[in-house]
């Protein structure tokens, strides 16, 4: 037998009628494939935050100031945040790296210093990165998560925080599976109507600038320095063998540049919760993936990942210490 039909089998031999636990079935046998076992196991599970500003901010894409980026991360270092909670709650380890923020935090305590640049320039007005910057917030990436990797680590998962970044997620869903820019622009932060239809003005003249033709060309064209580190990361983590959870659309944008790169990347990922931001569920169904949840949550910051772990955690226990019909003495169907 496969390893698949193995680990398919143990899971239909447990005290329970065959799919009874849902998704946590999906999960588990998930989790024993990306781990290559039939007893896998979830070791210091890590979650990292990237941060960078975006220079498009300064066209009114947002109705929060860019400001709020440093404040955001000085409040993640402080511990206040939501992904901090749920991080706490879940024994999970928390990094924040500074991709690229406009902002000289002076050594802050508990930040990981990763500045690429203050900011990506303005679209409007030239790519995001230069190819040099774009290769350098890749290559940082990949080398945070094989830090992890280094320390023990086996499950990982990422988050964000930049004003204006859900306008170069929505560019890159674009740029990546042709989808109108209309249909990939939201609310981000809390635009309203009048709001989201300037927002989609503005990206739509950004998209008539530039005709980018490679995965890297469209990252660094449209990309932050926290989407393209977080490429990276997804990059790093699969060719590491370790489980990978997929937070929203800022998330899911990064991944989608991963997939265009290597498209077994994937093959690692459990997909957390769908965002209600509204075009993560377009971004989902071009990876053909199935969210666990739907909780409504479009925060970012990597909270659906952090707030899904307790249920991947529950997938594999029960695949592990859950009896089968046979060491409980029940009778099977």
């Amino acid at each position: 037998m496969t390893l698949k039909e193995q680990l398919v089998q143990k899971i239909n031999l447990k005290t329970k009628p065959i799919g009874a636990l849902g998704k946590l079935e999906q999960i588990a046998l998930k989790t024993g494939l990306i781990q290559k076992t039939l007893t896998p196991e979830l070791i210091k599970p890590v979650h990292i935050v990237f941060a960078g500003d975006h220079g498009l901010a300064d066209e009114g894409v947002s109705p929060y100031p860019k400001e709020v980026t440093a404040q955001m991360v000085i409040n993640f270092l402080k511990g206040g945040a939501a992904v901090n909670v749920f991080c706490r709650q879940h024994n999970i380890g928390l990094k924040v790296v500074d991709a690229g923020v406009d902002f000289n935090f002076s050594e802050a305590e508990g930040l990981i210093n990763a500045k690429i640049a203050k900011g990506t320039k303005n679209i409007l007005k030239s790519p995001a990165m230069t190819q040099k910057q774009c290769l350098r917030a890749i290559d940082k990436g990949r080398e945070l998560v094989a830090l992890e990797f280094h320390k023990g680590s086996n499950i990982i998962s990422f988050g964000e925080m930049g004003i204006g970044n859900t306008s170069s997620a929505s560019l890159l869903l674009h740029k990546f599976t042709g989808l109108p820019i209309e249909e990939c622009t939201g609310r981000g932060t809390g635009l309203d109507d009048e709001g989201v239809r300037n927002k989609a003005r503005i990206l739509k003249r950004a998209t008539l600038l530039y005709n980018p033709d490679t995965p890297l060309e469209i990252l660094r064209t449209f990309g932050g320095f926290e989407i393209a580190m977080m490429t990276g990361a997804y990059l790093q983590a699969k060719e590491n063998g370790m489980v990978i959870l997929t937070d929203g659309f800022i998330a899911t944008a990064a991944l989608l540049a991963a997939y265009e790169m290597d498209k077994t990347v994937i093959n690692n990922c459990i997909f957390t919760h769908v965002s209600d931001e509204k075009a993560h569920r377009a971004m989902l169904e071009h990876l053909k993936a199935e969210p666990v949840a739907d909780l409504g949550m479009r925060l970012g910051e990597g909270t659906g990942a952090a707030v899904i772990y307790p249920l991947v955690k529950s997938a594999v226990l029960f695949l592990n210490e859950m009896a089968s019909f046979e060491e409980a003495g029940v009778s099977a169907k």
